[in-house]
């Protein structure tokens, strides 16, 4: 499948090449400190720190006060997602944005059209009312910038 690229999408890659031409190769240093504030500045242990840092913030095991309450209502809190919701979501304005672990261009999924709505509402619709969220969904790609 070849996608066309618009006059628009061509200009902003000619501008972005214009701009980066201009300011010319620009060094990056990589520093960060560790735990005891001396910096570090081989990849593989910078990789290493942020590695451990995230896993530090993201990963909590073994909370032992927190206590997980179960609520009744008559009617759910928040009703299930409409097709137009996850529709205007898709249709929403993420251009350049990378893919993510899936490897699927945020394009793509739009050019799906009515079909690819209905499917991914069909999927998070599935999704709301098992309560249960798949394992695949719970892993995350961080990036440094």
């Amino acid at each position: 499948m070849k996608l066309k690229l618009t006059v628009k999408s061509k200009t902003s890659v000619l501008y972005r090449g214009i701009s980066d031409f201009k300011k010319g190769h620009q060094f990056r240093t990589n520093i960060v400190k560790d735990e005891k504030d001396d910096l570090v500045t081989d990849c593989h242990s910078i990789v290493a720190r942020w590695r451990k840092h995230f896993s530090q913030r993201l990963n909590v095991h073994g909370v032992s006060d927190v206590r997980q309450t179960e609520i009744h209502t008559a009617e759910p809190l928040v009703p299930e997602p409409s097709v137009f919701e996850v529709k205007m979501t898709i249709e929403m304005p993420n251009r350049h944005k990378s893919p993510d672990i899936d490897q699927i261009p945020a394009e793509l999924i739009k050019a799906g059209g009515r079909t690819i709505h209905s499917e991914i509402h069909k999927l998070i619709d599935s999704i709301w009312n098992k309560e249960e969220l798949s394992e695949d969904w719970k892993e995350s790609m961080i990036v440094l910038v």
